[in-house]
């Protein structure tokens, strides 16, 4: 059967569901196709910043995820050199918390209607509407069609809506990324302190998530020096870590990794990203289709912008769809007139989250290639570009995309 809808969001993941629900809040009603059969809520923990928590004020769910995850007030960094460590405490300007990605996910979800998520639902192919219709149709796996109005590919890094936009395929960085959590049922004497350690081939963070909860993960450059039997699974990489840090970290740390949950470890090799001039020469639409969150500008786990970058588009692309409705008189103009409005109203999206993405992307490019890097000329060219942007200070959490 063939059916036509009005907007239609490839994904439900974070940047799928902040968007539906940006749009419910301002009365636009979308579908979302969700190729699993269920919510996606596996992937452990996610840091949002204070530019995240803005928009889920803007969303209504800011103050009950707020209940789920501990304030972080100080990020304690440490640097390991041959003769001796080098430390600094930067105090969290702002709001960091690290939630679960299912408390996210599925608070999102019960948000927007029931129905507005299809699941089992897997694009096969996309093609361009007739002529005089800047929507796009959708191919299903089992042999659906659907015509959508307004196309938004928030369907990550692999995005079947960024191909057909013409998208460059994201590129993958030399890092590998094991992450988990570790319990503490009596109370974690870590304080409301973030840590982040960098060692030679290695970058290691704790973060508080509750009184009980702490995650953690380590970040290593250079995978392909890790032994084939190591990056197997996640549990045989936790052993490998252990291993490592043995000879460099501390028993306390040691013992952290040694107890992670075996049920909430993810073994990442790859993390991808798009670099900035990609981002900056991309064309993210054509018509009434367009792209956003990981689609749009994938960027690792370096500055931990990912998830609060997708927050900001939700809020931004919502906001100018909802004034194009407005402007064509909710619906009443005609088609010509709403199709008009509608793809200036995207266009406009574009040009207001490019250069916010373009800088995030630099931050993330500039840090992976820091820490990936043995030539001194180019860390002291990543050096002045991270003093420049602020990057040590998180200036990037301080951008308010405004209202909805």
């Amino acid at each position: 059967m063939e059916e036509v809808h009005g907007i239609v969001i490839v994904g439900a993941g974070i940047c799928g569901l902040a968007t539906a629900l940006a749009l419910y809040r301002k009365g636009i009603p979308s579908l979302v196709l969700e190729k699993s059969d269920t919510l996606r809520t596996d992937g452990g923990s996610i840091s949002i910043q204070a530019n995240g928590w803005r928009v889920l004020q803007q969303l209504g769910i800011a103050a009950e995820l707020r209940e789920t995850a501990t304030l972080i007030t100080e990020i304690h960094d440490v640097w390991q050199q041959e003769q001796e460590n080098k430390s600094a405490v930067i105090p969290v300007r702002g709001e960091l918390r690290w939630l679960k990605r299912r408390d996210l996910i599925e608070t999102m979800a019960m948000k927007i209607p029931p129905g507005a998520i299809r699941f089992s639902c897997h694009v096969a192919a996309l093609h361009p509407a007739n002529l005089g219709n800047h929507g796009a149709v959708l191919t299903t796996m089992d042999g659906g069609i659907i015509r959508a109005k307004v196309l938004i590919g928030c369907d990550g890094s692999n995005s079947v809506v960024a191909k057909y936009l013409g998208l460059s395929p994201a590129i993958p960085a030399p890092c590998m990324l094991l992450r988990g959590f570790t319990r503490y049922p009596n109370g974690h004497p870590f304080g409301t302190h973030f840590l982040r350690l960098k060692y030679k081939d290695f970058f290691l963070g704790r973060a508080p998530m509750t009184n009980n909860l702490v995650n953690f993960f380590v970040a290593i450059w250079h995978p392909s020096a890790t032994s084939a039997d190591a990056t197997k699974d996640a549990r045989a990489m936790k052993d490998f870590v252990l291993e490592k840090l043995k000879d460099q970290c501390s028993n306390e740390i040691v013992e952290m990794a040694r107890d992670l949950d075996p049920e909430s470890l993810i073994l990442l090799r790859r993390a991808w990203y798009r670099p900035p001039w990609q981002v900056m020469f991309s064309s993210f639409r054509k018509g009434m289709v367009t792209v956003a969150g990981d689609a749009m500008h994938v960027m690792g786990n370096y500055i931990g912008q990912g998830g609060s970058a997708a927050l900001e588009d939700a809020l931004v692309l919502a906001r100018s769809l909802s004034r194009a409705a407005a402007e064509s008189g909710g619906g009443g103009g005609s088609c010509e007139l709403c199709e008009k409005k509608i793809s200036a109203a995207i266009g406009e999206y574009v040009r207001e989250r490019r250069l916010r993405v373009v800088r995030l992307s630099l931050e993330t490019f500039t840090l992976g290639t820091l820490m990936g890097t043995k030539s001194l000329l180019t860390k002291l060219v990543c050096f002045a570009i991270v003093a420049l942007l602020g990057t040590n200070s998180n200036e990037h959490a301080n951008y308010d995309c405004g209202h909805l």
